[in-house]
C-alpha cells in the first residue's frame, strides 16, 4: 500500500520536525520550513505532530494511489486536483486505489505540503525522516523524491471531511515583518548601525533555500570581520563582510564564523518560508521573554 510518483518532481522533499542533538557531529536540525503548515496537516488528519510529511517547493507534481487513504494539502495556495477534479486545500480528502493527485502551479507562497493518515512507513535516521540533501540523511536515499518511487502508508478510511477554518488559512504577501531577539556578537555591532537594521528595508535575493536567505538592502558594519566558529540557532542572522545579512534556515550549517546580530523568532522564520525572491524584508525587535511566550502560544495551539 502506497502513494507512487508519477513524474519527476523538480524539488519535493520527505521532511517531520527534524532531528535534534546531533549538531555537535555536524548533523544539522533539518525538518519542514513551514512548520505551521506541517503542524495543521497533522491536525486535520489526526496525526502525531511529529509524522513525516512531502515538501513540494516547485508546481506540478503528480502521484498515484495504490491504497484506500487520507490525504490533506496544506501551505502554498496551489492547484490541487483528484482524478483532474479540483479540491480544496487545508481539509481532508478520502484517496482510493488508483485515484491520481497532482499539485499544480503554485499560485501564492513557496511550499506546499501534503500528509497522509499515519504518515509514510520511511526508516529514520538519527531519529528522523528529514531529508537533509547536503548530508544525506533521511527520506529515500537523503536525496529528493523522484519518479516511479514508492511511498509506503497504511490503509485508512474517514467517514468525514476535516476543514481549517478560513480564518486560520495565512495569507502569503509580498512584505514580510520579522521578529528579531538581539544576541549573540549584537555589542559589536554599533548603536547606529542596529538602529540602521531596524529602520532599513530589505528584498530577498535569489540566494534562498532550506539553508538560509541572503536579502539585498543597506549594509550593516560591524566592529570586527569575524568570530572564532561557533554554532548557529534556527534563524540567527549572520552578517558578513558585505554587509548584507543572512537569515539562517533548517538546513543550515552547524558552525560559523559571520558576526550574527540576532535570531529571527522562529515562529515568523515559517513565514519567512513561504515567501520568494523580491519580497520586502523589515525587522522588529522583541525582548526574550515576550518572544519565549510567543513561541509556547504558538506550540500550545496545536496541543
Amino acid at each position: 500500500m502506497s502513494l507512487e510518483i508519477i513524474n519527476s518532481p523538480l524539488f519535493a522533499t520527505l521532511q517531520d520536525q527534524g532531528r535534534f542533538s546531533y549538531t555537535h557531529i555536524g548533523v544539522t536540525n533539518s525538518g519542514v520550513m513551514d512548520e505551521y503548515s506541517y503542524l495543521v496537516a497533522n491536525k486535520i488528519l489526526g496525526n502525531k505532530l511529529d509524522t513525516n510529511i512531502i515538501e513540494i517547493s516547485f508546481s506540478n507534481v503528480e502521484f498515484k494511489s495504490n491504497v484506500n487513504t487520507v490525504i490533506a494539502i496544506t501551505g502554498s495556495s496551489c492547484e490541487f486536483f483528484i482524478n483532474g477534479v479540483s479540491k480544496n486545500t487545508w481539509q481532508s480528502h478520502n484517496i482510493k486505489i488508483g485515484d491520481s493527485i497532482k499539485i499544480g502551479k503554485i499560485l501564492e507562497g513557496s511550499r506546499v505540503y501534503l500528509g497522509v493518515k499515519s504518515g509514510f512507513d520511511i526508516n529514520k535516521e538519527f531519529g528522523s525522516n528529514s531529508t537533509t540533501i547536503k548530508e544525506n540523511l533521511g527520506g529515500i536515499n537523503g536525496d529528493r523524491l523522484k519518479k516511479s518511487q514508492i511511498l509506503p502508508c497504511d490503509t485508512f478510511v474517514q467517514t468525514h471531511n476535516t476543514r481549517l477554518k478560513d480564518t486560520f488559512i495565512p495569507k502569503y504577501e509580498n512584505e514580510l515583518e520579522l521578529r528579531v531577539v538581539l544576541s549573540y556578537q549584537d555589542e559589536f555591532f554599533p548603536k547606529e548601525e542596529i538602529e540602521k537594521f531596524f529602520s532599513s528595508s530589505y528584498i530577498i535575493s535569489n540566494e534562498f533555500n532550506r539553508m538560509g536567505c541572503k536579502l539585498k538592502g543597506e549594509a550593516i558594519s560591524c566592529d570586527i570581520n569575524g568570530i572564532i566558529s561557533e554554532g548557529i540557532s534556527f534563524g540567527a542572522i549572520q552578517i558578513p563582510s558585505d554587509g548584507q545579512p543572512i537569515i539562517l534556515l533548517k538546513d543550515r550549517q552547524t558552525i560559523g564564523g559571520y558576526p550574527k546580530i540576532g535570531s529571527v523568532l522562529s515562529i515568523d522564520c515559517f513565514k519567512l518560508a513561504q515567501a520568494k525572491p523580491s519580497c520586502k524584508i523589515t525587522f522588529k525587535p522583541i525582548e526574550i521573554k515576550e518572544a519565549q511566550e510567543k513561541v509556547r502560544e504558538f506550540y500550545s495551539s496545536f496541543n
